[in-house]
């Protein structure tokens, strides 16, 4: 965070502002992203599910979610907000030169963006109302007490000397590891292993990456919280990781498979905006250049690594989110450098080692405490209500059993996408006929 001024500045809270705006521009992105990677039958389904979550956790936050993140306490904040009481014009605890409500609306998009992060390890096979209550109950019980402990003036690792300029720990490793139980927990969709499951519409993603680029200059640059020069250094470092990161996947892309990929292009972008998230503001542009190289190596490695295994995180979040938020964290304790940010520390290269175990503390904790409160809320939901769609609306695709609705209609009206017969019958997806059997239809 950079130095606090002694009053209001006009110039500070126009740019909270405008890069509270840029990063709710990520959640169209993030949907455009996501339902583009799917199936015609879910299109609509995955994109509502970050729009409905993005609407829950915001009423939660103004409710109760910013006071047990940023409110006072060692492990987690006290009420002392509860719904936003006290929370206005004036300046607030985190930054003198920018009104209190404004931080707090700030921290309200990356609440929200969160657990829309997690959507993509479930798509196709959740019900929506079982995801919403999933969004409530996690960012109330993981996202609130991770961000406190990171961010709050008085959280424990915050004071142990973590740094997270943006989210890498509080919202990447936190939604990567929820996504890979989530997923696990939830087990895999009936198709997967059975037929390929292809993206319905990659010139979606595309344009989702490309707003998300554009949405993550103010996620970065926003938590600066100043318009000076550490938001500047944060501009500079998000656009050069996501270049790097783009280039890195393309040229592995292309030396594995001999064609460089318009799904790789977007992915490796993403990747590299992740990566360079808790490092931004303290680090130089060349730094970031390595971090989004490392970001993107790891991260195609980790997405290598999960399609062998059974566990279906639909969408890689983990392998990218996760992953690339992991490396991102423990860089940032080699590459921090005072000289970027004197609020921040010195990292390896700047004869600090220690940064490094401290960082490494912060991620294995994080990844922990989110592993395991994700099972318990997981495995608790499932015992409330069904959480999974029963075979035969899965096989009919999502959109159409939970919403009554499809993205995609013929000239003469009728749904494209979604299957419309009985179980045991031949049906036709994407104009190829495929025999699903009766066995274990639910």
């Amino acid at each position: 965070m950079s130095p606090a001024a002694s009053a209001i500045s006009g110039g500070d809270t126009a740019w909270v502002f405008v890069s509270s705006a840029l990063v709710l521009l990520m959640l169209p992105g993030l949907a455009l992203f996501y339902a583009g990677l799917v199936r015609a039958r879910a299109a609509l389904n995955t994109v509502l599910m970050c729009f409905g979550a993005f609407a829950v956790v915001t009423v939660q936050w103004v409710i109760i979610g910013y006071p047990l993140a940023f409110g006072s306490g060692g492990w987690l904040g006290n009420l002392e907000w509860l719904g936003f009481r006290g929370v206005g014009a004036g300046a607030g605890p985190y930054s003198a030169t920018v009104p209190h409500a404004g931080f707090a609306v700030f921290q309200a998009m990356f609440a929200g963006i969160t657990v829309a992060l997690i959507s993509g390890a479930m798509v196709e096979r959740i019900r929506f109302k079982a995801f919403l209550a999933f969004a409530l109950l996690w960012t109330t019980l993981v996202y609130d007490p991770i961000a406190h402990w990171v961010w709050a003036t008085d959280g424990w690792l915050r004071k142990l000397g973590a740094l997270d300029f943006a989210g890498g720990t509080v919202v990447h490793i936190t939604a990567g590891t929820a996504a890979l139980v989530s997923a696990r927990i939830l087990g895999r969709r009936y198709d997967a292993g059975r037929m390929p499951l292809r993206p319905h519409n990659i010139t979606y993603t595309l344009i989702g990456a490309g707003l998300l680029w554009v949405g993550w200059l103010g996620f970065n640059g926003g938590s600066a919280l100043a318009a000076d020069s550490v938001a500047a250094n944060a501009l500079a470092t998000t656009h050069v990781a996501a270049a790097a990161g783009l280039i890195t996947w393309l040229l592995i892309d292309s030396m594995r498979t001999g064609q460089a990929t318009a799904v790789g292009a977007a992915t490796g972008a993403v990747v590299g905006l992740v990566a360079i998230t808790p490092a931004a503001g303290y680090v130089t542009p060349l730094a970031a250049v390595a971090i989004g190289c490392a970001g993107a190596i790891a991260s195609y490695i980790a997405v290598q690594w999960r399609s062998r295994t059974q566990i279906d995180d639909a969408l890689d979040v983990f392998a990218c989110h996760g992953v690339a938020g992991i490396v991102g964290a423990l860089l940032t304790g080699a590459f921090a450098t005072k000289a970027v940010n004197p609020a921040g520390a010195d990292g390896l290269f700047a004869g600090n080692p220690r940064l490094i175990v401290v960082q490494a503390i912060a991620v294995l904790t994080t990844m922990a405490v989110t592993a395991s409160l994700t099972a318990a809320i997981s495995l608790a939901l499932a015992r409330l209500s069904a959480v999974r769609l029963t075979l035969r609306d899965e096989l009919t695709g999502v959109d159409a059993s939970e919403h009554g609705e499809q993205a995609y209609h013929d000239i003469d009206g009728s749904p494209i996408g979604g299957l419309g017969t009985r179980l045991g019958e031949t049906v036709v997806l994407a104009s190829e006929p495929v025999s699903y059997p009766t066995r274990g239809a639910a």
